[in-house]
């Protein structure tokens, strides 16, 4: 919350962990989007602690004391929008493919485009790193997890290396 505090353009902030995810709610008329809060929260804290969903308010709800009233805060971060369909003429690579399979499964999203974000998608950092192992698994290649939060699916794949060709 303090982190989000000092962020130009946003005025109070609140963070709630809810179904294993931390939902970050903030208020300020010039506070930035979801991506930029994002980018700026990973310079400053580690992976775990960065909120999977941001969510805009005019106001944080207060108790009578002048506190944040949590509980009256909405109770889900706002859907995540679904992708548009990925047209059947489009050429995912070997390593994208193996993306999005992993990630449909883990974030129960079924259109995934090669522009898309694991956590503008809805995953979290416990994700993440079940990301990080399913590839290392599949493919032998440890993933940064720090990667997932600045990289599209096709510019995570194209750190993959292709596989050696048996002979």
């Amino acid at each position: 919350e303090a982190a989000l505090r000092e962020l130009p353009g946003v005025t109070d902030a609140a963070v709630i962990a809810r179904d294993d995810r931390l939902i970050a709610y903030v208020t300020g008329d010039a506070a930035p989007g979801a991506a930029e809060l994002r980018r700026s929260l990973a310079e400053r804290l580690p992976p775990y602690m960065l909120p999977s969903a941001f969510v805009a308010l005019a106001a944080l709800p207060l108790t009578q004391n002048g506190k944040v009233d949590r509980r009256r805060l909405p109770d889900a971060a706002p859907p995540v929008a679904a992708p548009a369909h990925v047209p059947a003429d489009v050429k995912l690579s070997p390593a994208e493919s193996m993306l999005v399979d992993v990630w449909s499964s883990l974030l129960d999203v079924d259109d995934i485009r090669a522009d898309d974000n694991f956590f503008e998608l809805g995953g979290h950092s416990l994700l993440a790193m079940q990301v990080v192992a399913q590839v290392e698994e599949r493919t032998g290649h440890r993933l940064e997890p720090r990667s997932l939060f600045f990289r599209s699916l096709a510019e995570l794949a194209a750190t993959i290396p292709a596989p050696e060709p048996v002979q």
